[in-house]
């Protein structure tokens, strides 16, 4: 669908946000809402989340009257929950790809519906079906497949795609402690890394155990490289492999056709090279280091489901399906809960008590 045909001059968009993992997420939708000659600004908000990330050609709110008062069109949320009381369309637009995460009783965390969002924009066919099913259930919210407009820079010019002179390794892993493996595999990780001639890139999740990241921030040598959650997409292009666990990461970078590694996985799909023990992991990344190109086709056909967007439009994508609800073209059947308590807990958070 095109774009102009669905476009209304002079929109407003809120990016609403309590993480560092939002701005990679929502700086491509930034740059798409800025080319349409719209605007949009960040509300960021709780603890964790670290202002000076802002650059300074972007836009801040800093209560909720300032965005009451701006009257956003849309409200772009890339975490679990956003208030009833600002205006502006929900949409979430998620932090990361579908995960095998799931809770104690089986229920996977990208799936938890929190009857605060009027639209997700998923990912590809194997989320899209479901949140289908999801909307048809609850009836008041639109499922749209868009693709991620995190990994749009990944398929555009805008990173220069180099020819790598050394052999490169991306490695990630999750927070959770029940997913976790960066503690286990810290020692056999550094043995590689005085062995080998490959160049390590490491990301860990902002939420891991401070203990665990000094570990790895504290490895002082030439061939490793330190990677802020934020930055990672230029670093995953210029990577040959990735070592992961169960961090949905490792799906970001199986876009790319590249073979990743993983250690004692939730759950072991066909297109992941699963190693459940620790001896054999030094051999399996060097043999799929060797091997690289031999796995594109299972991964191609793997993350087809998940993600199957190589053109770097994303982001296009989501602002059209915005448009669509904007305009009425889909709208839900029903209304959204009133979730009372879950709203009472952001009033509490951003100390806005007026009705």
């Amino acid at each position: 669908m095109h774009s102009k045909s669905l476009h209304t001059p002079s929109r407003k968009y809120l990016f609403f946000i309590s993480q560092d993992y939002s701005f990679p997420v929502l700086r491509p939708l930034q740059d798409a809402i800025i080319g349409r000659g719209d605007e949009v600004t960040w509300f960021m908000y709780g603890h964790e989340i670290h202002k000076e990330y802002i650059l300074e050609n972007e836009s801040t709110l800093s209560s909720v009257e300032e965005i009451i008062e701006y009257q956003p069109d849309a409200v772009f949320v890339p975490g679990n929950v956003v208030p009833s009381f600002i205006p502006g369309l929900k949409v979430e637009v998620f932090h990361g790809l579908p995960s095998s995460k799931a809770k104690k009783n089986g229920q996977l965390y990208h799936y938890i519906i929190r009857g605060m969002f009027d639209l997700y924009c998923t990912q590809g066919a194997s989320s899209t079906k479901i949140f289908s099913q999801l909307a048809k259930k609850y009836g008041y919210f639109n499922t749209i497949e868009t693709g991620w407009g995190k990994l749009d820079p990944l398929f555009s010019d805008s990173i220069p795609k180099e020819k790598n002179t050394t052999k490169n390794i991306f490695f990630a892993s999750t927070f959770s402690p029940r997913f976790s493996k960066a503690k286990a595999l810290y020692p056999y990780i550094l043995k590689m890394m005085k062995t080998h001639d490959y160049h390590w890139y490491i990301t860990l999740h902002p939420k891991m155990d401070k203990e665990i990241v000094l570990l790895y921030q504290s490895i002082d040598l030439k061939n490793v490289t330190f990677v802020d959650s934020t930055e990672v997409i230029p670093y995953m292009k210029k990577c040959d492999i990735m070592l992961c666990d169960t961090s949905s990461i490792m799906y970001e970078f199986l876009t790319q056709h590249k073979p990743v590694v993983t250690f004692q996985t939730e759950k072991e799909l066909p297109y992941l090279i699963n190693v459940t023990q620790i001896e054999l992991l030094e051999e399996t990344l060097i043999n799929t280091m060797k091997h690289k190109d031999a796995y594109q086709d299972i991964i191609h056909e793997g993350i087809q489901e998940i993600h199957p967007y190589t053109d770097g439009k994303s982001s296009q994508r989501v602002l059209n399906a915005v448009e669509q609800m904007l305009n009425d073209t889909v709208m839900p059947k029903k209304k959204k809960p009133l979730n009372f308590i879950r709203n009472l807990k952001l009033r509490k958070a951003l100390n806005y008590w007026k009705f």
